[in-house]
C-alpha cells in the first residue's frame, strides 16, 4: 500500500526573497549601533585567525592541489599560504581551512558557523575589487543577518533533517553579502539569492571527514558564482526561497516567516554569535568546561575512578564517538573533549591533532568517561561528577560554558586565541600587526595591507 507522505504546502508565504533583496541592497551603510559595529570586527578576526591557523593542514593541501590543477589565476589570497587562486577558488579554499579546526563562530540560536561562507566570500572578492573595509563590514553584517535569520525560520526541523546549516544556509548569506558588496540594485539582489537557493550545501552524515569543513568553502564559492551570475543578468525564481518548491519548504517541515521579518534592520543577528575557547563541537563545550574546572579542583587521570556526565540527548547524538580514530573524529567525541580538558586544561587545535587523540593516557582517560542522556539538562550545560579512587565524588554543574553569551571571550581573549593559531605561521610581530589591521578593518582603504600580513 502507498504511503501518503505529502506535507500542505504554504501558498500564501509573504515575498521574503524580495523583502530580504531589498533590505541588503539599501539598508543604509552602517546603519547599526556600536556594539554590533565592534561584533563585526570580532567575527572577522576570529574567521581569520581560524583560516590562517588550519592553513597548512591536510585538507588544505588536498584542496588546493585539486583547485591548482584548474590552473586558477592569481587573484585572491589564500591566508596563511602564498599561493593565489581565481576568487571563486580563493573563497572555497578559504571557507574550508576556517572551519577545518571547528573553532569557528557559532550563532547560538541555530548553531550556524556564519562567518566561514560569509567572510571566505566577501574577502575574495573584496580583494579583487578593491573594495574598502567600510564596504566589507557592511556586507559581512548584511549577510550575516540573511544567514542566520533564514536559519531562525528553519532550524531546528531543517538540522534535524540532516541538513548541515551552515552550508545551506550559508551559500545564501554569501549570495547577499556579495550582492551588496558589488552594489547589485534589488532585482539583481533578489536573482542573486533565487540563484543561491538552488545550491544548499551539506549533509550532517559527512561530521567527522574533510568534507564538513568543505561545506562552508562551497556555500561561499556558489553564494559568491550566485552574485557574479545575477550580475550579469542570470535569472532565478524571485520566490525561491518561499515558494511551496522552493529552499524553506523543500529543506525543512518548519518554516517561521516572522524570523525573516521581525525586527528586520534593527535586530541584526550577529548580536548572537559567540566564539569557541575549544577547538570543537559547540555541544561538547560545557563538559569540557566542567573538566577543566575538575582538574583545577585536583581531579586528575590518575586519581579518578570514573568521570559521569548527564547530557542532553542532542550531545550524545552529535559528539557520541567513544573511539575516534583521528583528530576530526576528534572533535565530535565528548570523551575525548572531557579527556583532554582533564590532561591539559585546555582543547584547542593542538589537543585535536591526531597523535594526541591516538596517545596512549588520552585513550585511557578517555575510557574513564560514562555519558548518560538526562533530557531535563539542557542543550547547553552538563552535570559532571568525578569519582576517584578514595571514594570521594566531586561535582561540577555548567549552566553556560566559557564562550557563550553568558560567559562570552573578551577581545583579549579572542586575540590569545588568534595569537595562538597565527604565530607558529607568521611570528609574532606580523601577528600583531594583523590584529591591529583587523580592529580597524571599517577605516582601512582596501585589504591590500591586511593581506600582505597573511602570508
Amino acid at each position: 500500500m502507498a504511503i501518503n507522505t505529502k506535507v500542505e504546502a504554504d501558498h500564501n508565504a509573504p515575498p521574503v526573497t524580495r523583502i530580504l533583496a531589498e533590505f541588503v541592497a539599501t539598508h543604509p551603510s552602517r546603519g547599526w549601533n556600536d556594539e554590533i559595529e565592534h561584533e563585526a570586527h570580532r567575527t572577522i578576526m576570529n574567521w581569520l585567525g581560524c583560516a590562517i591557523g588550519a592553513a597548512q593542514h591536510e585538507a588544505a593541501d588536498a584542496a588546493l592541489s585539486a583547485v591548482q590543477f584548474l590552473q586558477p589565476a592569481a587573484q585572491a589570497a589564500i591566508f596563511g599560504r602564498p599561493e593565489r587562486v581565481d576568487i571563486s577558488n580563493a573563497a572555497l579554499i578559504n571557507g574550508i581551512t576556517s572551519h577545518t579546526f571547528d573553532f569557528d563562530d557559532t550563532h547560538l540560536k541555530t548553531i550556524i558557523h556564519p562567518a566561514g561562507p560569509v567572510c571566505s566570500a566577501v574577502f575574495a572578492l573584496a580583494e579583487h575589487t578593491g573594495a574598502s573595509g567600510r564596504q566589507i563590514i557592511d556586507a559581512v553584517v548584511l549577510g550575516i543577518d540573511v544567514s542566520c535569520r533564514i536559519g531562525n525560520m528553519i532550524y531546528p526541523q531543517h538540522y534535524d533533517r540532516g541538513w548541515h546549516i551552515t552550508g545551506s544556509t550559508g551559500t545564501l548569506g554569501a549570495a547577499a553579502a556579495c550582492a551588496r558588496l558589488l552594489g547589485l540594485d534589488v532585482e539583481q539582489t533578489t536573482m542573486a539569492l533565487g540563484i543561491a537557493a538552488s545550491q544548499p550545501v551539506g549533509l550532517r552524515d559527512q561530521f567527522g571527514t574533510m568534507t564538513k569543513p568543505f561545506h562552508p568553502g562551497g556555500a561561499a564559492k556558489a553564494g559568491l558564482m550566485s552574485a557574479l551570475l545575477a550580475r550579469e543578468g542570470f535569472t532565478a525564481s524571485p520566490r525561491a526561497i518561499e515558494a511551496p518548491r522552493g529552499f524553506a519548504q523543500v529543506t525543512s517541515t518548519k518554516y517561521d516567516w516572522n524570523e525573516i521579518t521581525g525586527e528586520l534592520g534593527q535586530r541584526f543577528e550577529i548580536a548572537y554569535n559567540a566564539y569557541k575557547p575549544f577547538a570543537c563541537g559547540i555541544v561538547i563545550h560545557p563538559s569540557i568546561d566542567a573538566s577543566v574546572q575538575l582538574r583545577d579542583q585536583g581531579v586528575t587521570p590518575d586519581n579518578l575512578e570514573q568521570l559521569k556526565l548527564r547530557v542532553h540527548s542532542l550531545v550524545l547524538e552529535l559528539t557520541g564517538k567513544k573511539e575516534p580514530a583521528d583528530g576530526l573524529q576528534g572533535k565530535f567525541s565528548v570523551y575525548h573533549g572531557c579527556a583532554v580538558g582533564l590532561l591539559f586544561g585546555r582543547a584547542s587545535e593542538s589537543e585535536y591533532a591526531d597523535d594526541i587523540v591516538t596517545r596512549e593516557d588520552v585513550v585511557a582517560t578517555r575510557r574513564k568517561v560514562q555519558a548518560v542522556v538526562d533530557d531535563s539538562i539542557d542543550e547547553a550545560a552538563v552535570h559532571a561528577t568525578a569519582i576517584l579512587k578514595d571514594g570521594r565524588q566531586i561535582q561540577v554543574v555548567v549552566e553556560h560554558a566559557i564562550g557563550s553569551l553568558q560567559r562570552p571571550m573578551t577581545d583579549q581573549d579572542l586575540e590569545a586565541k588568534f595569537s595562538n593559531m597565527s604565530n607558529p605561521l607568521l611570528g609574532e610581530s606580523r601577528t600583531r600587526a594583523l590584529l591591529d589591521a583587523c580592529w580597524t578593518l571599517a577605516s582601512a582603504p582596501s585589504l591590500k595591507e591586511l593581506v600582505a600580513l597573511t602570508h
